[in-house]
């Protein structure tokens, strides 16, 4: 399939991230697990994926020093932060760090489903901005 979209999803709940993957396959697209921030920087380094599915709270390495890490980095993967966490800072935060969406668990399938959807237009966007428009009367040469 050639429009295969790669997501990487990062959380310590495998019975969560199985559940994801299996739902995100069904979609059509190729995933990718990773069970920390640490491990989860490197694979997107490795894979390059279209989004990154990002739980915040983990051991060695949460989900805020990932996105820390990747704040303002062109290259940067589209991110969607899920967290049990009921914290507005918290939300706040991520938005901060350029988060596409922050989702609370538990959630609602169809919730994250339209989610990812966002995060891969927004991944797409990135990679492919409109072109730039031309000045009025045609030609930018003087």
């Amino acid at each position: 399939m050639a429009d295969m979209k790669v997501i990487l999803i990062v959380d310590d709940d495998m019975e969560l991230s199985d559940g994801l993957r299996v739902v995100l396959e069904k979609q059509g697209h190729r995933v990718i697990q990773a069970r920390d921030g640490q491990q989860g920087k490197q694979m997107v380094y490795q894979h390059h994926p279209d989004l990154v599915i990002l739980d915040m709270m983990m051991p060695r390495m949460g989900g805020y020093p990932v996105l820390e890490h990747f704040r303002g980095k062109t290259d940067a993967p589209a991110i969607i932060m899920i967290t049990a966490n009921e914290g507005s800072r918290h939300k706040a935060y991520a938005e901060y760090l350029g988060v596409v969406d922050y989702i609370r668990k538990p959630f609602a399938m169809e919730r994250l489903l339209e989610s990812v959807q966002k995060g891969l237009k927004s991944a797409a966007d990135k990679k492919n901005p409109p072109p730039a428009e031309a000045a009025p009367g045609g030609d930018a040469t003087p």
